[in-house]
């Protein structure tokens, strides 16, 4: 048996925590310090990868190492992510068993970049072929175009997710995808209007001035300076290490790749601009006699937005207010104003980015019809503290408090399992449930979305204020909450808890939310005038935006809240992953200065204890800390124990049992499973480990030796078999040497002083001859051969001709492909068929059969008709079928496969008769040059009701020739009879 590698071998620290001695916070950070110092990466808490952002390159990534992890057991290599991805696409195509991977961590800490490593291997090791590599690049390329419209440079992260996105990749029974469904969650709109100090806007904003060529931009109306925009940060306008322009024209291909349309780029490339141009609007207030403050639009002659006249677009300023059937126009004020211009802005972006998501969706989902397997990709979001945290934050660690939820429940479940499907004894583990956190915010009569939304939807003064008193009210004893008025708080005058904040204890820590803006942001609301004014635009796109502006569509239902969306959408996430076998990474980043080679402690330890890996390392530890199946045991420490060095003849647990035995380890110290051998302590494995190493030193001593007795062994022997041979050329030489001297003794004697060709000696003459062999062509239809020079060699001279011409001929045949094998073949068959029967066969030999003389496969006009025919297109050609009542002759599309041929109609492609071959009693054609042939059915079939079919094709020659190579290779089917005849 083939030895194997480990995470044991040439280890950096411990590859794997739950081998971690001792056990503590300070031991885990150490250990991941130490294998972050060596560039190793990536650790094991089981089967969860801890993954540290190098924030440099690494040459681990490359072909080879997709080559290396490709097939191989989880342990058997070092810790790494290809492993996790190589199990999981395993156990979906080997198993049937749907997976997901969840991918969580801070923003900064390499999420997005493993989500694209995993998809990556994924795509590396799957199935090929030109529609299977057509869904991987679809797949691969979507994440460019949602990057770059949802993607944003932080002071944490230079291309920061500003988004939570999980894709369900569906692969068919062989394990080749068909296509994916992207899932997308919370975008951060409000950074279209606003972006903290240091930070930019999302970067298509940026990449479009950057990399759009100047006609672009000037059907756009825009310009290159950003300083022109106030919605874009002019502070952190240009980053390091980005190049906008290059990344424009790859967010162009990508999108061509996954099928966007160039009318579609340009109306989306339309939009982009118009929100850019939205911020540029600007106000002016002024007052009326009765004392209202209303607001005006500075230059109604500035902004043009596209789709919009100037008229629809300033009538935001304005809306009609409806009283006692009588309808008066009121004005905004100037916050309202610039509030109303925000508010479009924001709902258009991220209106369009939905759509992005949607659009892409048309494009990579799965055509097939059949049951998928399906490999789900999470990437979302890590848990965020700020200093100011808002209605974002609270939200987006509430998703993170219920996927912990998720992650501890599945961790014990799968524990459990094993311990269960083992016949291992189960120990029950205690460890912190944070389902009470979550009720206490998704609770449907008193939760914290629940009370919020009921602030949103009651009558009378609602402000962030109202929403927080009710917070006092209902969840003051909460042991979880805490405000300035709640019981839990243990100082009225703890300024670490100002009057508008609340703070919860979430399972990552505490973190303080500010109210305001919470009831405004979880409204999300737009004026309806606005609606209507979008829906009236001429851009078709922005009408599809803005569906509810349709005037005999008016809905006055209040939409849903942002929040009750949002929790909506992550009981549907949580639903999904529960239903598949669960994959995890735990993203780290190790500072935040973004730079390689630093490791900041105390950083890394706050994000162990918000990651719960401690946790997870106890749950793991809490039976058995090491696992092995019995055949990797035995494999890695045979060589501990005379009985089963070098071979164990026997089962495997039989073999571990005596190994143990003999090794002397304690029975309290190890569990036999029904397949893995459990042991309890990392000390015992340890142990086995240390004395495998210092038996491996032994080996490879015992090695040395007998090597250098065989090299030194086999030295002499090539000594000896070198002086032999050089003797007997000595020898051959002496010997040539004599017989020349005789000859010219010979020479000198002979009276007669001829030179020519008979008086030359008989070797002389055969050695002209064999050497005037070579002179021959390699051409098998050249015929010369020099003549004989003797009489005597008439049978060599016979058979070496022979022989040199099935030399050439199979030398000739080699440097044919396999394709071009099949046509000759299919040529050789039609000459069988035709030949000397057929008057028109002979203008067809030059002619090369093609098969697919419609390109089927190319032409999108036959794409619903390439799609109707579930086998490979055999041959596909445009044939003539008469009409046996008048005689006339219709187009119609004729396609061969494997089981049927198919008439189509030539202008729908829609299929008129489809005939299973084995239906098909002969073909008949005439002695004639004529493309005439006849198809007949056999009696009683299932197609006999169809009739015959008479049908005319230039290409009769191979249509026939094909029929009958089908027939003859089937062998479940009757071979198709040839009729040629003029009867």
């Amino acid at each position: 048996m083939e030895v194997k590698t480990s995470l044991l071998d040439n280890m950096i620290g411990v590859g794997d925590m739950v081998l971690l001695e001792p056990l503590n916070e300070d031991s885990f950070i150490e250990n991941l310090r130490n294998r972050f110092d060596h560039n190793e990466i990536y650790t094991y808490i089981g089967s969860v990868v801890i993954s540290m952002n190098p924030y440099r390159s690494l040459p681990i990534y490359t072909p080879q190492k997709v080559e290396e992890y490709r097939n191989r057991n989880f342990y058997e290599l070092s810790p790494h992510i290809y492993a996790l991805a190589d199990e999981a696409y395993r156990s979906l195509r080997d198993q049937d068993k749907d997976q997901c991977i969840l991918i969580t961590g801070e923003s900064g800490a390499g999420k997005t970049e493993a989500s694209k490593l995993v998809m990556s291997y994924v795509a590396a090791v799957c199935g090929k072929g030109q529609e299977v590599n057509k869904v991987k690049e679809q797949l691969l390329q979507s994440n460019p175009v949602l990057e770059a419209f949802g993607n944003a440079k932080t002071m944490r992260n230079d291309n920061s997710s500003r988004f939570g996105k999980y894709m369900d990749i569906e692969f068919d029974f062989k394990g080749d995808p068909l296509g994916g469904v992207i899932s997308n969650y919370l975008l951060e709109k409000s950074r279209v209007c606003k972006q903290p100090r240091g930070e930019r806007n999302f970067h298509i904003f940026y990449q479009l001035l950057s990399g759009a060529s100047d006609d672009t931009l000037m059907k756009l109306k825009l310009d290159r300076d950003f300083s022109k925009y106030n919605y874009l940060s002019l502070d952190s306008a240009n980053v390091n290490g980005l190049d906008d322009a290059a990344s424009f024209r790859t967010v162009r291909n990508a999108m061509q790749i996954v099928g966007f349309m160039e009318a579609e780029v340009q109306s989306v490339l339309e939009l982009v601009a118009a929100v850019l141009k939205l911020g540029n609007i600007e106000f002016k207030p002024e007052s009326r006699i009765n004392g209202f403050d209303e607001s005006r639009v500075k230059d109604k002659n500035g902004e043009t937005i596209v789709g919009l006249d100037n008229q629809q677009l300033y009538c935001g300023t304005e809306f009609p207010v409806t009283v006692h059937m009588d309808t008066h126009l009121t004005f905004l004020s100037n916050f309202c104003a610039y509030y109303a211009r925000d508010a479009l802005a924001k709902n258009l972006y991220s209106r369009l980015f939905s759509w992005l998501v949607t659009r892409i969706n048309e494009s990579i989902k799965a055509q097939a019809k059949t049951r998928h397997k399906v490999m789900g990709v999470l990437d979302i979001y890590g848990f965020e503290i700020f200093e100011d945290n808002s209605f974002e934050q609270f939200i987006i660690n509430y998703c993170n408090e219920k996927l912990q939820q998720i992650f501890i429940e599945l961790t014990l479940r799968e524990e459990q399992e094993e311990y269960i499907r083992e016949d291992i004894e189960w120990t029950n583990i205690e460890y912190f449930n944070n389902a009470v956190i979550c009720d206490l915010i998704e609770n449907n009569q008193n939760g914290i979305l629940a009370m919020l939304d009921e602030e949103c939807l009651r009558p009378g003064t609602v402000t962030d204020d109202t929403f927080l008193d009710k917070l006092n009210t209902i969840c003051a004893e909460h042991q979880h909450f805490e405000s300035r008025l709640s019981k839990n708080s243990k100082f009225l005058t703890d300024h670490s808890l100002p009057h508008s904040c609340f703070r919860i204890q979430h399972y990552a820590g505490k973190v303080l939310y500010r109210v305001e803006g919470f009831v405004d942001k979880n409204n999300d609301l737009l004026y309806r005038d606005l609606s209507q004014a979008m829906y009236k635009a001429t851009h078709s796109l922005m009408r599809q935006l803005f569906p509810e502006g349709n005037p005999a569509k008016v809905n006055l239902k209040r939409p849903p809240t942002a929040g009750f969306q949002f929790k909506a959408s992550v009981g549907v996430l949580m639903k999904n992953l529960q239903t598949k076998n669960p994959n995890y990474i735990r993203c780290i980043k190790p500072n935040d200065k973004k730079v390689a080679h630093i490791f900041t402690d105390s950083l890394v330890c706050h994000q162990v204890r918000y990651l719960g890996l401690m946790e997870n390392v106890r749950v793991r530890r809490a039976g058995y800390a090491f696992r092995q199946p019995y055949e990797s045991c035995l494999e890695r420490y045979k060589m501990l124990c005379k009985k089963t060095w070098p071979q164990w003849r026997g089962p495997t647990r039989d073999g571990v049992e005596v190994l143990l035995t003999d090794c002397s380890v304690p029975s309290e110290e190890f569990a036999y499973g029904r397949s893995k051998i459990f042991i309890r302590n990392p000390r015992t494995l340890f142990t086995l480990e240390e004395r495998r190493r210092a038996c491996l030193e032994d080996l490879a001593t015992l090695i040395q030796k007998i090597y250098r007795g065989w090299k030194s062994r086999t030295h002499f022997l090539l000594l000896k078999k070198s002086q032999v041979v050089v003797a007997a050329w000595y020898r051959r030489y002496a010997v040539s040497l004599l017989l020349m001297q005789s000859f010219i003794r010979g020479w000198k004697v002979c009276p007669c002083p001829h030179t020519s060709i008979e008086y030359m000696p008989v070797s002389l003459q055969m050695q002209k001859y064999f050497l005037g062999l070579k002179t021959t062509t390699m051409s098998p239809m050249d015929n010369t051969w020099p003549t004989q020079p003797y009489g005597f060699l008439e049978g060599a001279h016979t058979e070496l001709r022979r022989i040199f011409h099935l030399w050439r001929c199979k030398k000739y045949r080699g440097q044919f492909t396999e394709e071009k094998k099949s046509v000759y073949e299919e040529k050789l068959e039609a000459s069988e068929i035709f030949k000397d029967k057929k008057a028109l066969y002979p203008s067809s030999v030059s002619q090369p059969f093609k098969g697919d003389y419609l390109e089927i496969q190319k032409n999108p006009k036959y794409q619903k008709l390439n799609g109707a025919v579930e086998e490979k297109v055999l041959l596909a050609d445009l044939v003539n079928k008469i009409n046996r009542a008048n005689g006339k002759g219709s187009p119609r599309l004729f396609l061969l496969t494997k089981s049927n041929f198919v008439l189509a109609d030539q202008k729908t492609g829609q299929v008129k008769a489809s005939v299973p071959l084995p239906d098909l009693a002969s073909v008949s054609v005439s002695t004639q040059s004529d493309g005439f042939f006849a198809l007949k059915l056999k009696e009683g079939s299932a197609s006999a009701s169809k009739g015959d079919f008479l049908l005319s094709s230039e290409h009769l020659i191979e249509i026939i020739t094909k029929l009958h190579r089908i027939g003859t290779t089937a062998a479940d089917r009757d071979q198709i009879n040839i009729d040629i005849s003029d009867e």
